[in-house]
């Protein structure tokens, strides 16, 4: 779950990395924090493409949107 705290923590890490200060483990947090950050954003993409891809009619409308032609 994407948090203020998870965003706010990978913009400290990207702040740092432009300094030039950034460590080898907090490269490696950085690059976890991201990875759970992009899970994240697909996770949501994928639940709203997958809600927008239900018929908005019941399984008997006789309309054709439930015809294995689609």
């Amino acid at each position: 779950m994407i948090t203020p705290d998870l965003v706010a923590r990978i913009n400290e890490l990207a702040g740092k990395q432009r300094a030039g200060s950034l460590s080898a483990e907090e490269k490696e947090e950085q690059a976890q924090l991201r990875r759970i950050y992009i899970d994240c954003v697909k996770s949501q993409v994928k639940n709203h493409f997958d809600a927008a891809a239900k018929p908005a009619h019941s399984s008997d409308c006789d309309c054709g949107c439930h015809s294995d032609d689609h």
